[in-house]
């Protein structure tokens, strides 16, 4: 009963196995995966009323492990003594004052040798602007490690892995009905690790996949809609 669920990736199986006619499959690559993985034994099966054929194969490199998606709210994260913010203020805007400095005057390899040690400290705590925005994100993910979607329709924009490939309003197409698309959930690196995928010959990976959909929620909800997803790699400069 239900909808056909490939045996291989569990999506959506329109195509099924013109042997047996019962076995369904997304397409024609997992078909002939299925059938030389153990479908071609167990097919002949079904003339004989054996309905473990309809089971799981055992071969389910493409099965992600279930899990129960708890949703809960986003803690606000109160601010730090203000103490502390002012001297890091100070500090940095020290640091940042000195890197102008250096960086009107122009350092050659002989000068750059000669600073003294308190010069090359100052220079080594420069933050860049990728470092800052990666470190960012790590005590953002840290407050929750094992959170693998932030959902977040209409707030704030995204939590962003990297400076690098963020999308611009011109990247985001729009709806199939005319509307802009606006951020409404993020998935997280952490959801990786829970789907193991490790595991697989050419393993998945990225920084953070970020989804926009139709501003004015088109559909009615009657039916699935394509909506825009981009995906954000870590950049080469994060560690």
């Amino acid at each position: 009963s239900g909808a056909a669920l490939c045996r291989v990736c569990g999506c959506l199986g329109p195509r099924c196995c013109g042997r047996c006619r019962r076995a369904a499959y997304c397409g024609p690559e997992h078909q002939a995966l299925d059938w030389r993985r153990g479908h071609r034994r167990s097919c002949g099966q079904h003339a004989a009323g054996d309905d473990s054929a309809d089971a799981i194969p055992e071969h389910n490199e493409f099965l992600f492990p279930e899990y129960e998606i708890l949703i809960e709210p986003e803690e606000p994260e109160f601010p730090a003594d203000s103490t502390d913010d002012e001297q890091g203020a100070e500090d940095t805007s020290k640091d940042v004052k000195e890197q102008e400095e250096l960086g009107a005057v122009g350092i050659s390899d002989e000068a750059f040798q000669s600073l003294d040690e308190e010069t090359l400290e100052a220079m080594a705590k420069h933050e860049t602007e990728e470092e800052k925005i990666f470190r960012m994100f790590k005590k953002q993910v840290a407050a929750e490690p094992e959170q693998i979607i932030r959902y977040c329709r209409g707030g704030e924009g995204p939590l962003w892995v990297s400076g690098e490939n963020r999308p611009e309003e011109k990247d985001i197409p729009n709806c199939v009905c005319g509307a802009k698309r606006k951020f409404e959930f993020q998935i997280m690196p952490q959801l990786l690790n829970h789907l193991q995928v490790d595991s697989l010959g050419e393993s998945i990976d990225w920084g953070t996949l970020v989804v926009y959909t139709c501003a004015d929620s088109c559909g009615g909800g009657n039916e699935y809609l394509e909506e825009f997803i981009w995906k954000q790699d870590y950049s080469m400069g994060c560690t």
